[in-house]
């Protein structure tokens, strides 16, 4: 069998690389613009390389009993990791991912093509706007992984974009979202108070040296209007290769530190990574 070479393409927004895990036959890098974007593994999609999916993995787990489909709006492709992981632990379940580089998604089909009956629907188009014009209601999870580069774009960090996601949302539905920041947290503290402005349930996953400032890194935000399954999401974080933490309550709140709501009109992109924190080859 020859072996996997790497792939490199222009797309809308940069170039992407697809690059050969050399330890797994059929696991693949996605960086676009020298920044990682997605980690898949074709023969065992149920392999998680990046800690955030991980985390994120464990919202999905949690959202129903084990086995039972879902239906999950994704904005952001990359791809596809989270969508093949729903699809191979949770069978049945109907998943639409909204990613706006049409060359990205033609990349990914190409070259890490879905699997039949995956149930899997991509679409290209602005997530913001493909959320606002999703019906009330339908969706049970709301995952969230958008980077311009290695930045979230500002329209989707506003109080307008938390409450357009809280409509999608069915009852007791959960969003999930990849965030990035590090001290003084001024980008995360905001998100935290404008997630808390439309649901009335809000936590953060992440590693403690993180959270401490002790470093750059990624938070999952996570969203709800009934309560969630912090006991549950705590042990799970916490018996990750890289273990963190589930912030929540008084915790949560010092973090915040009475950080304002962030409204369209004053929303600002996730910081720059400090020297490229993320940056690959």
């Amino acid at each position: 069998m020859d072996e996997p070479i790497p792939v490199t393409r222009d797309v809308d927004w940069g170039t992407a690389k697809l690059m050969p895990d050399v330890d797994r036959a059929r696991a693949w890098l996605l960086t676009v613009n020298g920044a990682p974007q997605s980690y898949v593994d074709l023969d065992e999609p149920t392999h998680l390389e990046f800690e955030y999916a991980q985390r994120v993995a464990h919202v999905l787990d949690t959202a129903a009993e084990p086995g039972r489909p879902l239906d999950v709006l994704h904005l952001g492709g990359g791809a596809l990791t989270l969508p093949r992981y729903l699809a191979a632990t949770r069978p049945g379940s109907r998943q639409r991912v909204v990613e706006a580089d049409r060359g990205l998604i033609a990349l990914v089909g190409e070259h890490l093509p879905l699997p039949e009956g995956a149930g899997i629907e991509v679409l290209a188009a602005d997530a913001r706007e493909a959320l606002e014009a999703s019906p009330a209601a339908s969706a049970d999870v709301v995952v969230a992984d958008v980077f311009g580069g290695s930045r979230v774009p500002a329209h989707l960090t506003s109080v307008e974009y938390a409450h357009a996601a809280a409509r999608v949302l069915r009852p007791g539905g959960r969003y999930a979202a990849n965030l990035a920041d590090g001290a003084p947290f001024t980008f995360l503290r905001a998100q935290v108070a404008t997630f808390s402005a439309a649901f009335a349930h809000v936590c953060l996953i992440a590693e403690a040296p993180m959270l401490r400032g002790r470093r750059f890194g990624n938070a999952v935000l996570v969203a709800s209007h009934t309560e969630l399954p912090l006991d549950v999401l705590a042990r799970r974080a916490a018996g990750d290769a890289f273990p963190a933490r589930v912030e929540h309550g008084a915790a949560l709140a010092r973090f915040t530190g009475g950080a304002a709501a962030v409204h369209d009109a004053e929303a600002v992109p996730s910081p720059e990574p400090p020297g490229g924190s993320f940056s690959v080859g």
